[in-house]
């Protein structure tokens, strides 16, 4: 799977674990070995410029995604990927600064927010909502169950 990150907010981060996760997102999820995700780190007046140009909402947010191929999650595992959907998945574009406050005020940090805000993006690249009630508990089960996943021991070994 090709993940691109491009850090251009000027906050340090962690590109690799942001590509590892992503990876990891998408394995799960069943998609095609060779799909392609690109993820953009911008400051806060860069997210404020989309969420008025794309939501016509103001300020900065923490995450806002570009589906480009509308691709959706593969069916059972089965060692058979012929079924697996092949194409760019789209863009996210995440917030640094945004995300340590949102980790600050939850109590989990920075990093942890980060990752929540990766997985929410790519859960909405695939056609999760949370618009609706029912939509939301689906999108909060699945990133629960990928969060709880990607943070087990045995995924915090390098190159997982």
């Amino acid at each position: 799977m090709n993940v691109e990150v491009n850090n251009e907010s000027g906050v340090e981060i962690d590109a690799h674990g942001l590509m590892r996760l992503s990876r990891f997102v998408m394995s799960s999820l069943r998609l095609h070995p060779e799909c392609e995700l690109s993820i953009k780190l911008v400051d806060e007046d860069t997210m404020a410029r989309y969420h008025v140009e794309f939501l016509d909402l103001p300020g900065p947010t923490d995450v806002m995604s570009w589906p480009m191929d509308e691709l959706r999650p593969g069916s059972a595992d089965n060692g058979d990927d012929s079924d697996l959907p092949l194409g760019h998945l789209g863009d996210i574009a995440l917030c640094p600064t945004v995300a340590a406050a949102q980790g600050a005020k939850a109590g989990h940090g920075t990093w942890a927010e980060l990752e929540l805000l990766t997985v929410h993006g790519i859960l909405h690249l695939l056609g999760y909502d949370h618009a609706e009630p029912a939509e939301k508990a689906e999108m909060w089960d699945v990133q629960g169950r990928l969060l709880e996943a990607w943070r087990a021991p045995a995924n915090q070994v390098e190159g997982v």
